[in-house]
């Protein structure tokens, strides 16, 4: 599972590294709201730990930002704000927790492990995406037409549909990299193994009839749009 953890004060942000290490998370952080603003931008997380008292703005405004790009990241917010006025504000926003300071890490990660139990729940469902069909619990897609079934390996379905959850947004190489390969992308010497996973998805759903197509952003990365 993978973790943002937007804190700006220096102790509190390496006992939170030490708490996702020991817990066996991967974790990005940042220490302002640019630099997490940065980070959504990027990629995507099961979980986001979010301060609300920042350097250069509010965490409040994160959250509108994952609610405006319409991402379904999970959001815990910890401050030392614990009026009922911003909790409010908080879940409003689409906090999915809000938890004051001082925290115990044990309860911290009673919460992480249950919104991560509910978006796992919610991808659960079928849903369609162009012509495409997706059935997260069987990791399957299909192609509704033709009744074809795409023949993918673990690595292909696992592109595919971070590609689909995110069509809105073009995925830079490195960020799709990053999330299908997590750390291990630091120690490869080029982006030659995504670049044929992508070359197989392409010529796999052209096979099969998809009205979709992976599309390469000249520069930039890649984006999925229906056709």
């Amino acid at each position: 599972m993978k973790l943002l953890i937007l804190e700006d004060e220096p102790e509190m942000l390496q006992s939170l590294e030490e708490f996702a290490a020991e817990e066996g998370y991967i974790c990005d952080v940042a220490c302002n709201l640019s630099e997490g603003l940065e980070r959504i931008g990027l990629y995507d997380y099961d979980c986001i730990i979010l301060d609300i008292n920042l350097p250069d703005g509010s965490g409040f405004d994160l959250l509108e930002t994952l609610h405006k790009d319409d991402k379904s990241d999970g959001v815990i917010v910890l401050s030392a704000r614990n009026s009922l006025e911003d909790k409010l504000k908080g879940l409003g926003l689409g906090a999915d927790d809000y938890l004051a300071k001082p925290f115990y890490f044990s309860e911290l990660n009673a919460r992480i492990k249950a919104i991560i139990r509910r978006k796992q729940f919610k991808t659960n469902k079928i849903f369609h995406y162009s012509n495409l069909v997706i059935e997260p619990d069987q990791y399957a897609i299909g192609v509704n037409e033709r009744g074809n079934t795409l023949s993918l390996t673990k690595k292909e379905y696992a592109i595919l549909t971070h590609l689909i959850n995110n069509h809105k947004r073009v995925l830079t190489k490195v960020a799709l990299a990053e999330y299908i390969w997590g750390d291990y992308v630091d120690e490869a010497q080029s982006f030659d193994f995504l670049f044929s996973q992508i070359r197989n998805l392409k010529r796999k759903l052209r096979d099969a009839g998809a009205q979709v197509e992976i599309k390469n952003i000249y520069g930039v990365g890649y984006q999925i749009k229906s056709i």
